[in-house]
């Protein structure tokens, strides 16, 4: 019996880790469903923007309240991790408090860690201020009812039990070292706890020990359930922040890429020796590849990472002037129905053992509508405004390309300009002969 706890805590461990390591299989799973894309360039610049943009918080602080408040959550998270390891190894080993050896860096980081954990509360009160008091318009929008409203809250919830519990697990333990308990010896600095022993004075040692194992417990285990809620949240940008700004778009805003399939057919049209009539073999390389996308098979990779990045956090939408002006197009939406297609899509997968069959839906019509993708006016607002660099543009680009492309399904007011151009060489309807008249004037 001496060991069960730490039998318990090792099967909670292993479980943990266990069940999360097979949610990363499929988030990866899915993402390689995109087409293979060279992103090996610029070395050095992704570099640069990976610990400018996710771990510097450049783009955050642009709005300063929101970007102050987020740099503390994330500071927090990031190194209160460090006292997780002590309580994971102190679970393992059966030992408490293994760090305290460290003497007064020890005390340091315990008080740290404290302070930083009433930040995080703090933060995490006003972020819920703002969502459901304040209301903030773009925490409002359409896209956000249901599910990611909830799932907004519950991370806020979340943080802020966690804090709460190792709060109060320090209160307990100091109360304990200063009652002179068994294995509780003297450790750490509590600037922030010693303010709740108050609470917990008058009451028995044995009382004081349920309280801390208590907390102890709960914290560790909550960990552990957040790593694994984070494939299903949008909290999942903790994780792919840095690989996505890695990845993120190094060309200078606005270049199109250009279509290798287009480029490919231009070749065989150019090519003197090619039979015109001849009808390309299966498989063949000459056998034209599809125009843009229609579904999220279609995107890149790197489009897929991004639509699992997103944060919701309604930048790229509060900055788009197509959203400012009554348009349908929501950046984020565009992301989050990439992300909902994509994991339909692994559903399907799931189902047929690895198999995707076609399910008769598809990204372009049942996911994001014709009426979204051609309010775009393509100023890459969306694209500067993300703070994890998030490409959106991108996506609704590939969508436009195939109604143009596949299904010359443009808007008649963009028929008529290519109609233009194919005809007169510009994109107004003069003949080709007067475009100069104008000199003359």
């Amino acid at each position: 019996m001496e060991y069960l706890p730490n039998i318990l805590f090792l099967i909670a461990l292993i479980a943990g880790i266990g069940f999360f390591t097979r949610n990363v299989k499929k988030l990866s799973r899915n993402i390689k469903l995109g087409k293979d894309v060279d992103v090996s360039d610029n070395k050095s610049q992704r570099w640069q923007n990976m610990m400018r943009i996710a771990l510097g918080q450049t783009k955050m602080v642009v709005r300063p309240v929101a970007g102050l408040m987020h740099i503390i959550v994330y500071v927090g998270f990031i190194i209160i991790n460090i006292e997780v390891l002590e309580i994971i190894l102190d679970g393992i080993l059966g030992t408490h408090r293994l760090f305290s050896s460290l003497g007064g860096l020890y005390d340091f980081l315990i008080g740290s860690f404290e302070v930083l954990a009433l930040l995080v509360i703090v933060a995490v009160v006003v972020f819920w201020i703002r969502r459901n008091i304040i209301r903030l318009k773009r925490f409002i929008k359409p896209e956000m009812n249901g599910w990611p409203k909830k799932d907004g809250n519950m991370i806020l919830y979340i943080e802020f039990v966690l804090m709460l519990l190792f709060l109060t697990m320090n209160a307990a333990d100091f109360q304990l070292q200063q009652l002179g308990a068994e294995h509780y010896t003297k450790a750490g600095a509590f600037p922030i706890s010693q303010f709740i022993v108050p609470l917990l004075d008058g009451l028995p040692v044995s009382t004081l020990m349920v309280i801390e194992r208590t907390a102890w417990w709960l914290h560790i285990l909550g960990i552990l359930a957040f790593l694994n809620y984070l494939y299903y949240s949008k909290h999942l940008h903790i994780l792919l922040a840095f690989p996505n700004t890695y990845y993120g778009r190094v060309k200078p805003q606005g270049e199109f890429n250009n279509l290798e399939s287009v480029t490919n057919e231009v070749k065989l049209m150019m090519d003197p020796s090619a039979d015109p009539f001849a009808a390309p073999a299966e498989g063949d390389a000459a056998v034209p590849e599809k125009f843009g996308a229609s579904d999220v098979m279609d995107l890149s990779w790197v489009q897929l990472l991004n639509a699992y990045t997103c944060t919701e956090c309604g930048r790229c939408t509060s900055e788009c002037p197509a959203n400012q002006t009554g348009k349908k197009l929501s950046p984020r939406k565009i992301m989050m129905d990439t992300r909902d297609r994509l994991e339909e899509v692994g559903k399907v997968m799931d189902t047929n053992k690895g198999e995707f069959i076609p399910d008769g839906k598809q990204l372009l019509g049942d996911y994001i509508s014709h009426e979204e993708i051609w309010a775009c006016t393509t100023c890459n607002a969306c694209v500067q405004a993300c703070p994890v660099s998030i490409d959106p543009l991108s996506i609704i680009v590939e969508m436009r390309r195939y109604l143009v492309m596949e299904q010359s399904a443009a808007p008649t007011e963009l028929n008529n300009m290519m109609s233009n151009i194919e005809n007169n060489g510009a994109p107004w309807p003069y003949n080709q002969m007067d475009r100069l008249n104008w000199v003359n004037e």
